[in-house]
């Protein structure tokens, strides 16, 4: 499975008063490894940052002025997060924004159209009723160094939430970012992801082992019925 874990910075908080994306990150995920591979880029919002969204993620109008419009990138962006599913803290507000910049074009695309969309913000809050579940309170959870997210950051942000996506999913544990640069322009200080981390084995059954399962699960349904094993067989 591909997913692409994704952020985004804006220049407030509802895209129906006109609000726009500032930032995008997004990292690559296939079958619960960290490739490397990101998309990152700035874009100039054509109106002003709220001066309270800056408080947050420290992002100026004057840095902005000379950036690539959305309609610049979106083609780039669409092919990079296009068929796989994206993973986004709080998945509503993301997916707002950037059906509200798609909408703006020709043609229009519909995020849910063209990926899967998983909130880990449900996620969180389904395994952790009644606490906390932030990225920066996930972090703490899970062990998960956020030492370098002194602002927001839609890059960061987003290595950041894989780390805690995957453990918090009962995943992979290897949890090292290089400070290295792979593809990309992001501002510096941003941390970028290695492609060196070890994968983890994936221990398959042997033909011995699924022939005595399926002897198993055929001396269970013979004494207790049907079992949710032999549905989800049934329907394959």
């Amino acid at each position: 499975m591909r997913q692409i874990v994704l952020d985004t910075e804006t220049t407030g908080i509802d895209p129906n008063e006109g609000h726009r994306i500032i930032e995008i990150g997004c990292v690559e995920v296939i079958e619960r490894q960290l490739t490397g591979r990101h998309y990152h880029v700035y874009v100039n919002p054509e109106r002003e940052v709220e001066a309270e969204a800056i408080t947050v993620h420290g992002i100026t109008n004057e840095f902005l002025a000379d950036k690539p419009k959305f309609a610049d990138v979106a083609d780039e962006f669409f092919e990079f997060i296009k068929g796989a599913e994206l993973v986004i803290h709080n998945a509503a507000f993301d997916v707002g924004f950037m059906d509200s910049e798609f909408a703006r074009l020709k043609p229009v695309r519909k995020t849910a159209d063209h990926c899967g969309i998983v909130d880990s913000l449900a996620i969180a809050r389904a395994k952790h009723p009644g606490q906390k579940n932030n990225l920066d309170a996930l972090c703490k959870r899970y062990g998960v160094d956020n030492s370098s997210r002194e602002l927001h950051g839609a890059l960061l942000d987003a290595e950041i939430l894989a780390d805690v996506y995957l453990l918090l999913t009962g995943g992979q544990t290897a949890l090292s970012l290089d400070a290295g640069s792979e593809d990309g322009g992001a501002a510096g200080g941003i941390r970028r992801l290695s492609g060196e981390r070890p994968e983890l084995p994936v221990i398959r059954a042997s033909d011995d082992e699924s022939s005595a399962h399926d002897e198993f699960m055929a001396m269970l349904e013979k004494q207790a019925g049907e079992t949710v094993w032999g549905r989800l067989k049934s329907s394959e």
